[in-house]
């Protein structure tokens, strides 16, 4: 993280450090009719409380891989979940240092990322800790980073997330390699319990993400978090925009493992977690 990234590249507030309008505050400030420096500010806020709950993220993620090198079954396993424990250390360096030294803040955990992050700690079963991080999270992580690196103009940025991106697609491969003989025996309420485990916790990250970062940032901004959290929940393509980072890694992942079946795929649907619209983000147009 210190040697293989050019630290000298600058990441300046008074630059879009992103695409503007793919940004939900510079969007809404820009419909409120305020000044562009106001928006790459905003921007810049936004940006920072996402990198914050990825710092977090990795931190937990790092305490869970040295629980699945114990619980891991075979060498082979354990040997992978030692090497990612050198991934996830690397994250969160890298992640610290770029918000405490380019960006300034480091926001903390939110109640929601907290609470989803301590039930994947608790959870009792090499089986389910092997789901929730490496096939529900590293999924997650997967499409978010690529998000985040095919809409940021820092070049800076784009390698700190390019290189984390990496490592983060091996992980989510390696969970679904593990999970392929997990699902190859169990019995079919074996299958439905991880079902209903897999989109639980990830419903409640889908319905809390925006309302805690607007709870946190609105007030700076004049924002009301919940008026904003209605209007956005009315636009004609939310769908299509929310489930982007879920349709990426996360959803085809759990489909091939056989834990999004026709019995519950209404209801991913019904959240906007699944889309059939495909491709890059769509842009956010609140002024319609």
């Amino acid at each position: 993280a210190s040697t293989d990234l050019d630290w000298e590249i600058p990441v300046s507030k008074d630059e879009w450090i992103g695409k503007p309008e793919l940004s939900l505050l510079a969007s809404l400030l820009k419909l409120a009719g305020k000044d562009e420096a106001t928006q790459k500010a905003a921007m810049v806020d936004e940006l920072a409380f996402t990198c914050s709950q990825l710092l977090h993220g990795e931190q937990a993620a790092l305490q869970l891989c040295g629980q699945l090198t114990s619980l891991c079954p075979t060498t082979d396993e354990k040997l992978y979940a030692a090497n990612q424990v050198a991934d996830e250390a690397r994250h969160v360096e890298v992640f610290a240092r770029f918000l405490s030294d380019k960006l300034d803040t480091i926001y903390p955990i939110t109640p929601t990322l907290k609470t989803l992050l301590d039930e994947l700690l608790t959870v009792e079963g090499y089986e389910m800790k092997t789901l929730g991080m490496q096939t529900l999270f590293e999924g997650m992580a997967v499409g978010i980073m690529q998000m985040l690196r095919s809409n940021s103009l820092n070049p800076l940025f784009i390698d700190i997330i390019r290189r984390a991106e990496q490592d983060e697609a091996r992980h989510a491969a390696f969970g679904v390699l593990s999970m392929r003989r997990v699902v190859a025996t169990a019995d079919e309420t074996q299958m439905q319990k991880m079902e209903d485990w897999a989109f639980s916790v990830l419903e409640a990250l889908n319905a809390n993400q925006q309302l805690d970062m607007l709870r946190l940032l609105g007030p700076k901004y004049d924002l009301d978090p919940v008026m904003v959290t209605q209007m956005m929940l009315a636009l004609p393509n939310w769908k299509d925009i929310n489930s982007v980072v879920y349709m990426h890694t996360v959803v085809p992942n759990l489909k091939n493992l056989g834990l999004i079946t026709e019995r519950t795929e209404s209801q991913w649907r019904d959240v906007g977690m699944i889309s059939d619209s495909s491709g890059l983000p769509q842009t956010i147009d609140l002024a319609n």
